[in-house]
């Protein structure tokens, strides 16, 4: 929502009391101290240590997951499990929503809405990664519903969440941002506002497509240096000092044994699933249509992974691209 001032007739006077009331709500929410009640909808690798920190920060959790694990596993450290969003929303001054894809998550904001449960003092938050013209209608909805939502996607990866060093990507008004930072900081290090609904998620598009593009870079380059005869960790050590340096060399090297906690050690197993980031690169194709922009390297990075789609890897970590190569042949 914006708050603009206006200055003609009763009926302006009348908006803009109701629209400094907005506002003075959502900043006492935000900074007024003590614990806040905090619904969380998806508990998957990246929402479950999301929703853990924010209950460290000492808030009071109501999570919904699918999965009666992930719900179990929260409930276990002192959230309240629910098994409808619609009443999660309901006992909620702040919805954190972390979803797989654009459909889920405008099913649960349609759920939430159709069961009753947009209150006008509550703030929702989504973190998924989702085209921004799929964020800027839900917000559309949970306003004229009479509630707030800001796009908030996150980057940093399972390590990220775990260690609430989070990146955010804030898509709203300055005061909405204003009214969130506090609560993003208890799951991450850098909340940044990115400008009006849907450039959160905007953001997030592009950087997701530069993760992919590094992450087959770098796994090219990676079985190029091996199959030379280099040794892998030399190799990995010289890119870390060097200008190809980045994200997924220092942190989430694709070959194994090179970083132990990188997924590529564990067959793969946890970290950004490939079908998510396959997901992420359609999403930076349709918006690159839409505004007419070249992207050779994104598109040629969207159909590597749509390979490994095929090849049954949709769960494994993005970086199993570097397995997928090294057994390939150059013809």
């Amino acid at each position: 929502m914006a708050f603009r001032v206006l200055s003609r007739g009763a009926s302006s006077a009348h908006q803009q009391q109701q629209q400094l009331k907005v506002l003075t709500d959502l900043l006492i929410r935000s900074f007024s101290s003590g614990p806040k009640n905090v619904g969380f909808i998806g508990l998957g690798n990246m929402g479950g240590p999301m929703a853990s920190n924010l209950m460290a920060k000492g808030h009071k959790l109501h999570v919904f997951d699918i999965s009666a694990d992930a719900k179990s596993a929260l409930k276990a450290k002192g959230a309240t499990p629910y098994d409808n969003v619609a009443d999660l929303a309901k006992a909620s001054d702040f919805v954190v929503t972390m979803l797989p894809n654009n459909d889920i998550v405008a099913n649960t904001y349609d759920t939430i809405i159709g069961g009753g449960g947009v209150k006008s003092n509550t703030i929702f938050i989504d973190s998924s990664t989702i085209d921004p013209n799929v964020a800027k209608a839900v917000q559309k909805k949970v306003k004229e519903a009479g509630a707030t939502f800001v796009d908030a996607p996150v980057s940093g990866g399972v390590p990220g969440a775990q260690n609430a060093t989070l990146t955010f990507m804030v898509g709203g008004t300055v005061e909405e941002y204003g009214a969130v930072k506090e609560l993003l900081e208890g799951m991450g290090k850098k909340i940044t506002h990115c400008g009006g609904y849907g450039m959160g998620q905007a953001a997030k598009v592009c950087n997701n497509m530069m993760l992919g593009i590094s992450m087959c870079g770098l796994a090219e380059c990676m079985n190029l240096a091996i199959r030379l005869g280099l040794d892998p960790k030399v190799f990995a050590d010289i890119i870390n000092a060097s200008t190809g340096r980045s994200w997924a060399s220092e942190v989430n090297n694709p070959v194994p044994g090179i970083i132990p906690t990188a997924p590529a050690g564990k067959e793969y197993a946890g970290g950004f699933a490939t079908g998510l980031i396959t997901k992420d690169l359609g999403i930076a194709s349709a918006v690159a249509t839409t505004t007419n922009s070249p992207i050779p390297l994104g598109a040629l990075t969207h159909q590597i992974y749509r390979t490994l789609m095929a090849k049954g890897l949709a769960n494994k970590d993005f970086s199993v691209v570097y397995d997928f190569l090294k057994n390939s042949e150059g013809k």
